[in-house]
């Protein structure tokens, strides 16, 4: 089969097309049509990330496509459409084998390209918002990084789960527009957002940030927050890790709040599932709108990845395999 193999941890640069044999039939052996792409994906191509792939490996932690076969007594059957979990690696190939926990039903309006770019950001909103955030109906919800793929996510989910209105903080009137797009009430720049955020509140702030950046403008993320709101820590695509504070927590009665999706679901047995279940029905009905990813063909993996690195890119990032 085709796959997309890292050599070396050079960055992305390095990923190459390359023939491999496809894994052994062990679960749900699935034909994949699109590979998601993730911000992890880069890390990794640099050693970086806190899992290290034995060498040469193939990157890619979720995928959507048809269901080859599956284990006597599964509720998949041959020809479904469905969206999985590698986690980690082997997704960006033409065939993966995945437990049957790590697979879901895709809804028959959800395209291939499109599922392989729900489950990895839009099951981290998801464990973010409703699961570490206790987003209540009504509140208002900030997200650093508006025009990325867990950006993009939280506007689009954001409204669904309860929330009355979204602030998109973004880097530049080109990534405005797309936030709007995803569904923003407002957008703010980056640069000064902690006294626009002020201005649209009328002083009270926010009562959830989402914060997949990280960096130097953390603090005035905590700052932004109304009292007994919370800041959600989902990752440093900024590059730097901030530290907090904890007066600043004490007196305005703020919380920071770790977002680990991955390792949640690691210590939760079924909690993939319970997600699903509540975010399939909403894409079904059309309640929440389905990602519009930027293709690339396989070949372009290490571009696609590279996209991810150099903040280049807009919404999730998808590969076409077949």
């Amino acid at each position: 089969m085709r796959a997309i193999q890292i050599p070396r941890l050079d960055g992305p640069d390095v990923a190459e097309l390359v023939d491999i044999d496809e894994p052994a039939a062990d679960g749900v052996v699935i034909d994949v049509h699109a590979a998601g792409v993730a911000f992890p994906d880069a890390l990794q191509t640099r050693g970086l990330y806190q899992y290290k792939a034995p060498l040469p490996y193939v990157p890619g932690a979720e995928i959507a496509g048809v269901v080859r076969s599956a284990p006597a007594g599964s509720a998949l059957s041959a020809g479904d459409r469905v969206a999985g979990l590698t986690m980690l690696t082997g997704g960006m190939a033409e065939v993966v084998a995945l437990p049957e926990d790590r697979v879901f039903a895709l809804p028959d309006n959800v395209s291939f390209e499109a599922g392989a770019g729900v489950l990895f950001n839009d099951l981290t909103v998801h464990c973010a918002l409703r699961t570490r955030g206790r987003l209540a109906g009504g509140e208002t919800v900030l997200v650093h990084g508006a025009a990325g793929g867990i950006g993009t996510s939280t506007l689009r989910l954001a409204p669904a789960f309860g929330a009355a209105r979204t602030i998109a903080v973004v880097s530049s009137a080109d990534k405005g527009d797309i936030a709007r797009a995803a569904g923003a009430s407002d957008v703010v720049l980056a640069d000064g957002f902690k006294d626009a955020v002020k201005d649209l509140t009328g002083g009270r702030g926010v009562d959830i940030v989402l914060d997949p950046v990280g960096g130097d403008r953390f603090t005035d993320s905590l700052r932004s927050l109304a009292p007994g709101g919370r800041l959600l820590v989902v990752g440093f695509t900024g590059g730097e890790i901030p530290t907090v504070k904890v007066n600043r927590l004490l007196l305005n009665n703020v919380d920071v709040v770790g977002v680990g999706w991955g390792a949640w679901s690691g210590t939760h047995p079924g909690y993939l599932a319970q997600q699903w279940a509540e975010l399939a029905p909403l894409l079904a009905s059309g309640a929440v709108a389905a990602p519009e990813p930027i293709v690339y063909p396989l070949e372009r993996a290490g571009e696609a990845i590279a996209s991810l690195e150099n903040r280049t890119a807009t919404g999730k990032v998808v590969l076409k395999v077949r």
